[in-house]
């Protein structure tokens, strides 16, 4: 199979989950960001703590690490990992303004992390959103991506 091919089709095009069985077990880790735009009146309530739903930062940060271990009930064909380590940070930038996320997940096992670091980034991101609308619906999500990757058959691999 090249690297090209997409490893969740078989040749007649049907959907598959890959057979890791004989994949060699190896540490990965991933990391994953995400931003929150708001207004900057918003941003000062999260970080003073004002709003009524409580801290918006603790409990952004619990959904997040929650996320990341559901990944697999969440994304179709994901296996199921016994992550070893999650854990969510986030980020106060006035410049935007807005709250920068970023996830970094850990394991030791036969398949990549990758989508548990996005996951992880998006659920924190949509908990923001969600603790924050009452006072700006404006708030956009946007640039979730993958920073990195380490371990398994194709290695390290960083964003630009």
């Amino acid at each position: 199979m090249s690297e090209t091919s997409l490893t969740h089709l078989a040749a007649d095009g049907s959907a598959h989950m890959v057979d890791v069985g004989e994949k060699a077990e190896t540490i990965r880790t991933a990391r994953a960001e995400g931003l929150v735009l708001m207004k900057a009146e918003t941003l000062d309530l999260i970080r003073e703590g004002s709003l009524k739903k409580g801290d918006v930062t603790a409990i952004a940060r619990i959904a997040g690490i929650m996320g990341a271990k559901k990944t697999h009930d969440l994304i179709p064909l994901c296996h199921p990992l016994m992550l070893e380590k999650v854990s969510v940070e986030l980020e106060f930038e006035p410049a935007l303004p807005g709250i920068r996320v970023t996830a970094t997940c850990r394991v030791s096992g036969k398949t990549g992390i990758e989508m548990e670091a996005l996951t992880a980034v998006s659920v924190a991101c949509l908990t923001i959103y969600d603790m924050a609308k009452a006072v700006d619906r404006s708030m956009t999500i946007s640039a979730i991506r993958l920073l990195e990757k380490a371990g398994g058959r194709s290695g390290a691999w960083s964003a630009e």
